[in-house]
């Protein structure tokens, strides 16, 4: 076969130079045809789109071409000619064809819908799905979108642990990084694990999240983000929750819980508007095959304000709404942690547009927040999502040392992790606030997929760490 430089098909069909000899190589997605000419639908992941391959039957030998079957991989040499069906501007005369990989009848993605369920039992082929084409695609843009936000605004990448000794979040749902033989662990006369032996001679565990160590980041670089995995070991089988997903975390000096909120509605704004211009094939075929209103919604979160609503007239709406007879699962009252459908229920009933929620009970959110004046409620803010409910947590931090020492102490966090925390507060302290962004929800948002399963290649969740 003559070596001719391979063409991306992402690029192929953007070309115009009919009658060029042209290189393709791919996986086939679909063949049909009569008994003297086949179509070959071919795709090589740069694009939801195929290239279509015209196949004259009487140039070809036919023991080459029963190997060509959906899911082969082949290579393809052909001239680029204008097409006269519809669909699409190109395709291939095919000149000379190669099977690279053959593919028996067996292959699970035969040309039929197959169920989310289905896919995720095969998760090592589902990326060959034009769903998961388009998923994956979109997931690389929206990292990429975030890295030149953050870039572009002077603010520091900046790599927090992923094996660590504190527990940020204070909620103990951490998943234990050991090399002790666990059939025969070395206890002391209380029955406590004697970590001694361990690799780092104590107890350690995989991150919940980079926010402390971003803190004293920020405190020394103005203006800094995280972007890694983290991990929560809590048995949670829902559509948001995943064992094992990415956060993005800004921290920044001087910035108050104003400055957050005005930061995270930008950032996430930023976000939805690089998916629109950069992913709009993928965007639209996600739109058209699942979610026919996905298109309409990003438009919706780019063109109006967030509502910022403080938590105590967001429980009033709620227990008006409960007045007049809507009905929700669990119960609404003054300190009640806010679950999804109420959360929805604002976002998308009441104001129908994102909501930011601020000022919550103190008893229900982190140690770390600082206190409003009224001794009762923090500077937090959550940004409430359609479909989704919560897709940002934050909170200007406490910066007074003492209020922070008060707090720690009141929920028996161990000095033993904390020390170095405080000392933040004791060296030149600073007001600061920052966010995290669960990356999986903004991917579900992007996508309009409706399980978190779906939005990360290889899902880890209770029960779960196939692949």
């Amino acid at each position: 076969m003559e070596t001719i430089r391979r063409t991306k098909i992402v690029d192929l069909l953007k070309r115009r130079d009919f009658g060029a000899m042209v290189n393709v190589k791919g996986w086939v997605r679909t063949r049909r045809g009569s008994k003297q000419v086949n179509f070959i639908a071919l795709n090589d992941g740069s694009t939801i789109n195929n290239v279509q391959i015209v196949v004259d039957l009487a140039n070809f030998d036919e023991e080459l071409l029963k190997q060509i079957t959906t899911g082969a991989c082949i290579s393809v040499n052909g001239e680029l000619v204008e097409s006269v069906g519809a669909g699409q501007a190109a395709e291939i005369q095919a000149r000379e064809m190669v099977v690279l990989g053959t593919c028996d009848n067996t292959y699970p993605l035969q040309k039929k819908g197959h169920s989310m369920e289905f896919l995720r039992e095969i998760a090592h082929l589902r990326p060959r799905t034009n769903t998961f084409g388009a998923v994956f695609r979109i997931r690389h843009n929206m990292a990429i979108a975030i890295h030149k936000f953050f870039h572009d605004r002077g603010f520091f990448y900046f790599h927090t642990p992923l094996i660590t000794a504190s527990d940020c979040e204070g909620a103990g749902q951490m998943f234990q990084v050991t090399t002790m033989n666990l059939y025969d662990l070395k206890k002391d006369e209380n029955g406590s694990i004697i970590y001694d032996n361990d690799f780092f001679g104590k107890q350690a565990s995989l991150t919940v999240s980079g926010q402390l160590e971003g803190e004293l980041a920020a405190t020394a670089l103005g203006a800094i983000y995280t972007f890694g995995p983290t991990f929560r070991a809590e048995n949670s089988n829902t559509p948001r929750h995943l064992a094992e997903f990415w956060m993005i975390e800004p921290e920044v000096a001087f910035n108050d819980i104003n400055d957050n909120m005005d930061l995270a509605e930008e950032f996430i704004k930023f976000c939805v508007q690089w998916a629109l211009d950069n992913c709009y094939d993928d965007v639209k075929f996600l739109n058209d095959m699942f979610d026919k209103g996905l298109i309409e919604r990003l438009q919706g979160v780019l063109k109006e304000s967030f509502v910022r609503l403080p938590y105590t007239e967001g429980i009033k709406i709620l227990e008006e709404a409960v007045a007049n007879g809507h009905k929700f699962e669990f119960p609404v009252y003054w300190g009640v942690d806010l679950a999804s459908e109420h959360e929805r229920f604002l976002v998308e009933e009441h104001f129908k547009r994102p909501v930011i929620l601020t000022d919550y009970p103190k008893e229900i959110k982190a140690f770390y927040m600082k206190q409003n004046e009224d001794g009762k409620t923090v500077r937090a803010m959550d940004v409430l999502f359609p479909k989704i409910g919560e897709i940002i947590g934050g909170s200007e931090r406490e910066a007074d040392y003492d209020k922070l020492l008060t707090r720690i102490q009141e929920l028996n966090i161990p000095m033993k992790d904390m020390w170095w925390y405080l000392d933040t507060r004791k060296y030149g302290s600073c007001p600061h606030s920052g966010f995290g962004l669960g990356f999986e929800r903004l991917l579900l948002f992007v996508t309009g997929m409706a399980n978190i399963r779906d939005v990360i290649p290889f899902p880890r969740t209770p029960r779960n760490a196939e692949f």
